[in-house]
């Protein structure tokens, strides 16, 4: 036995941290319906009533994890600003979140299985603070293409929003589906960007030669 070095690889974390890591680790393991406060307590080594202190009730534990995904992936949403191109800075942002999903599969399978279900309150979990901040991006991103006359004027900016949203949310839970049931979506990250490719393309004003 060596003390010091295990003490060397285990951080210190708080208690918050510590129940947040194991609620996403549990939820995603066994679902959120299946998973208990207490057993998320128990993992974390504290106690419901610290989990509550924090969080309130599971469903607020759940938005929790959903707000730290979604903070740690807009630390890299500032790389759009040095881009010019408008769709050039939609592929980086779309490109950003694929990658920051696949560094965290368990949170990957949270937000694509559990997000957009109506749970207590009924509110959509998925509709957080992170979430409603990387909308505005977006927004802003078609907007500027639309005052460059690079969209087409008879579809809403929300329209077209919510049309590539959907897709794209749609092909990712296919791949978690396919992962984790053999559901035949056997199809890359290189092309689902080629599929976001051809539908920005349908939406955009054709170049005049």
């Amino acid at each position: 036995m060596h003390p010091e070095k295990k003490s060397a690889t285990v951080p210190v974390t708080s208690a918050r941290d510590r129940i947040l890591a194991a609620a996403k680790h549990l939820f995603a393991q066994d679902g959120f319906d299946n998973t208990s406060t207490v057993a998320v307590a128990r993992a974390a080594g504290t106690s419901e009533s610290q989990l509550m202190k924090h969080f309130g009730s599971k469903e607020g534990l759940l938005e929790a994890i959903f707000n730290a995904g979604w903070d740690e992936m807009s630390y890299t949403f500032s790389a759009i600003h040095q881009l010019h191109a408008p769709t050039e800075k939609l592929e980086v942002i779309l490109e950003l979140i694929l990658a920051g999903l696949d560094r965290d599969p368990e949170l990957k399978e949270l937000m694509l299985l559990e997000g957009r279900r109506i749970r207590k309150g009924g509110h959509v979990v998925l509709l957080t603070k992170g979430y409603l901040k990387f909308i505005g991006v977006l927004d802003a991103i078609l907007l500027e293409m639309r005052a460059a006359g690079e969209l087409r004027e008879d579809v809403s900016l929300d329209s077209i929003r919510s049309a590539m949203n959907s897709i794209f949310e749609g092909m990712l839970r296919d791949q978690v589906l396919a992962s984790r049931m053999g559901y035949p979506a056997r199809f890359d990250r290189s092309e689902l960007m080629h599929i976001f490719r051809i539908v920005l393309g349908a939406f955009q004003v054709p170049a005049r030669h």
